[in-house]
């Protein structure tokens, strides 16, 4: 890739185009961003960027589109750029639902472009290009997107600048990819905003000043939900369905708890905690995450 264009320059744009920017993967980073307060931070951090002002300048001129924007906004960023993409460039994007954002680009993206849906698993709950790091995508998976009128050129050219990049690639159709991450990603996230959301709830109802006593479990639900909330609504929006056949499950299981521990069954609740400490030491074993307490944290 010789000139890369990055729609979009917040945390996991800015992350890219450093890792782009370290490892010489373009010789030129075009960086369109809608955000003034985002523009002037990039100046400031000196990223090794070219900003232009329209998106036609970025299209013309590049090899690779990567859409880091929230998914809402791919339909009206397609018509946008329609008329200026040649047919040789790769288009990809970074978003975490795929169903949707797919039939948006079926449906929109002129004929004869090409678009390779890819999702990096990475990211964090801050949010800008000040949060950015070169090594954010290191040993994480990047899925791409393969269906029946995928370009495998462009697939294979994907796959090499994502190793490239420090990902291990992994190809699945986009049902497949939802339906995974409803349930690995996005109800953990869904969670994590309703038990901030009860313990605000239980504080005013009982009249108690208990956020200032945040213990581990809810200081670390609450890092989740400080997540981009115009990114979180994209996709419970997106993938609702799968999301909202996730909720039956934790539902279904969460009412089982309830009834063991009124009823103090001993047995059952234990074989549950065992079963799902069996689950994190295989995330360990997986690498997904270091065998630290308390995450590595120092304090």
């Amino acid at each position: 890739m010789k000139k890369i264009f990055i729609i979009g320059c917040g945390l996991l744009g800015s992350s890219l185009v450093r890792i782009i920017a370290k490892k010489k993967l373009a010789k030129k980073i075009f960086v369109y961003e809608k955000s003034k307060k985002n523009i002037i931070k990039i100046k400031k951090l000196r990223l090794p960027v070219i900003i232009v002002k329209s998106l036609k300048d970025g299209v013309l001129n590049s090899d690779l589109i990567i859409f880091c924007t929230p998914m809402s906004e791919y339909k009206k960023l397609i018509l946008r750029i329609n008329k200026f993409i040649l047919p040789k460039t790769i288009i990809t994007d970074i978003g975490s639902t795929k169903m949707k954002s797919s039939k948006i680009i079926k449906k929109f993206l002129k004929e004869g472009t090409n678009w390779v849906q890819s999702h990096p698993i990475a990211g964090s709950e801050v949010s800008g290009p000040e949060h950015g790091k070169d090594d954010m995508f290191n040993n994480k998976w990047c899925v791409l997107i393969k269906d029946k009128k995928t370009n495998l050129k462009h697939l294979k050219s994907l796959i090499s600048f994502w190793k490239k990049i420090g990902s291990k690639t992994v190809i699945m159709n986009s049902e497949k990819h939802d339906r995974i991450f409803s349930i690995t990603s996005h109800l953990p996230h869904l969670i994590a905003y309703n038990l901030v959301k009860s313990a605000k709830d239980y504080e005013k109802k009982m009249k108690l000043d208990l956020i200032k006593y945040s213990a581990g479990g809810l200081r670390d639900f609450s890092r989740i939900a400080a997540s981009n909330e115009i990114m979180w609504r994209d996709i419970f929006f997106d993938n609702s369905q799968n999301i909202s056949k996730a909720i039956d499950i934790f539902v279904k299981n969460l009412k089982e708890f309830k009834k063991d521990i009124n009823l103090k069954k001993n047995k059952s609740i234990i074989n549950k905690l065992i079963n799902a400490k069996k689950v994190r030491s295989k995330i360990i074993k997986l690498k997904q995450d270091i065998n630290k307490p308390d995450f590595g944290r120092s304090n």
